[in-house]
């Protein structure tokens, strides 16, 4: 099993060591594609999954009930219930463990804190969670406001309007409600029109085709203001048992809050600013989450997570986010012959707040630079500066012709640079070593740097002049040498840790 295996992650970081190695030892890798179905209703499960690469969408009724990121994991209900109640489909490339059935009903048995934890509801695993002293997820609830949470987009629509034409537009935007205008005026009175109300319709043998939402609409919306606490939108819908309410900013109507998307933000805020960058239609849609990935940081750190885990989660936010970006700005053509590539401490995983652009474009050799290449180019460098990412002083991205290149001439350059070596050179070799494909035909970065790895392996000469600069950095300074050797320590062994 890879030591990379998430027990700093819940419900696995209540096991005791013991029960790791339990875990270690029958846990596997399982790979599905986008779009496959991983988990589907009435199926008897096997394993519990971990996600490690890529996002889950939970269906059920086709509604989305959930998300699930890297770290999460699913479907410990249905695994002890023995059939799976909702729909679970890879949104994109997955890789996850899959723990046997057996060795999570052992765990269970176990360890109480564990088994509430998998397959509790919200509420005990929130109880669970509390009795770890984790109160984070309390605390968004009580201080966010209604604005902070995903809202989903308003689609609004005449009350003449079918109910065919309604399911359409349920259909297309994966929504369970559309608000209706009575009347053509902007100020005309809205109601709402959901899937309860069109399962009424179709128990009552409406004709779809040719009814009109308006007449079966609710009028009297409950609605909460954006600055609301969330705890408030929470107790209204407890108070009208509704799943939803609408968001209004003053007299503007700015989203519909769903129950789910409450819950989540409840229990996983990076799960949710995850799902604000999956669902983001256009570059405005992203800045938001972007904004929120600080905010989950300096949330993140208040609850004592370890610098190492925020770092990795802020990589893969960030690798999303850039992803993102570049889909909705390349064409799918540039987008599948094309891979956008970080590097830097965002390359190596190391970066938290938000640093310079250090980014990079590899074409594929058939694909020409045209000018199109150039200003999709030019519009990523600006998007990311509109997110809070500075240009980069030494202008290493997509936006320099330097860093934006097919993959011969990438492959020719990063050769150059190594065998004739300057300082600039030099410096720009280091920083591209450091490259980690962020989206796109990721073979291109990965045939670059094969390329470059062989030649430094096949020359002696190379290596010596690596290792040359490694030695030429004395092992007798620094703090630890201050420090008087006592006489029972080895001196081959404190030059050692001194180094």
């Amino acid at each position: 099993m890879p030591n990379a295996f998430p027990f700093s992650a819940s419900p696995f970081d209540c096991l005791n060591k013991q029960e790791q190695r339990l875990v270690a030892d029958s846990v596997d890798i399982a790979y599905f594609k986008q779009g496959e179905i991983i988990l589907d209703i009435g199926s008897t499960p096997t394993h519990l999954f971990v996600i490690i690469k890529g996002f889950v969408r939970q269906y059920e009724n086709d509604e989305e009930l959930a998300v699930y990121g890297p770290d999460d994991a699913f479907d410990g209900r249905g695994l002890m219930a023995g059939k799976v109640s909702s729909q679970f489909i890879a949104a994109e490339e997955v890789i996850a463990y899959q723990l046997a059935k057996a060795t999570v009903r052992e765990l269970i048995s176990d360890n109480a804190t564990f088994g509430a934890l998998i397959f509790a509801d919200l509420s005990n695993k929130l109880n669970a969670l509390a009795k770890r002293r984790s109160q984070y997820e309390m605390n968004s609830l009580s201080l966010a406001q209604v604005s902070q949470a995903f809202l989903r987009p308003v689609n609004i629509v005449d009350a003449k309007t079918s109910i065919y034409e309604a399911v359409e537009i349920f259909q297309q935007h994966r929504t369970t409600s559309v608000l209706v205008r009575e009347g053509a005026k902007e100020n005309a009175r809205l109601g709402i029109f959901t899937t309860t109300t069109l399962q009424k319709a179709l128990l009552a043998n409406l004709p779809i085709q040719s009814t009109p939402v308006g007449p079966l609409s609710i009028y009297e919306l409950v609605t909460v203001q954006s600055n609301d606490h969330l705890y408030e939108a929470l107790a209204t819908m407890i108070r009208h048992s509704v799943h939803r309410v609408v968001v209004m900013d003053g007299s503007e109507v700015m989203g519909i809050l769903e129950q789910v998307d409450l819950l989540s933000f409840i229990a996983n805020s990076s799960s949710l600013v995850a799902q604000k960058i999956f669902q983001a239609r256009t570059l405005d849609d992203l800045r938001l989450p972007a904004e929120q990935i600080t905010n989950l940081i300096s949330l993140l750190h208040r609850n004592g997570t370890k610098v190492g885990m925020i770092a990795r989660l802020v990589q893969e936010l960030n690798a999303k986010l850039f992803e993102r970006a570049w889909t909705l700005i390349a064409s799918p053509e540039l987008f599948e012959h094309s891979c956008l590539f970080v590097m830097g401490s965002e390359g190596r995983g190391e970066q938290i707040l938000k640093t310079d652009q250090d980014n990079g474009l590899i074409l594929s050799n058939d694909y020409p630079m045209t000018q199109e290449v150039i200003n999709a180019c030019e519009q990523f460098s600006l998007a990311l500066t509109s997110f809070g990412y500075p240009e980069c002083p030494g202008r290493i991205m997509v936006n320099n012709s330097a860093w934006r290149m097919s993959g011969s001439e990438f492959s020719s350059t990063s050769k150059n640079w190594l065998l004739n070596p300057t300082p600039e050179s030099l410096m720009n070799l280091a920083i591209f070593l450091d490259a980690h494909a962020v989206c796109g035909d990721m073979q291109l970065l990965k045939t670059v740097k094969e390329g470059l790895f062989d030649l430094i392996n096949d020359n002696q000469i190379l290596l010596a002049r690596f290792t040359s600069a490694i030695e030429s950095i004395s092992s007798e300074v620094g703090w630890w040498c201050s420090i008087p050797r006592q006489p029972d320590i080895p001196k081959v062994l404190f030059s050692a840790c001194a180094r």
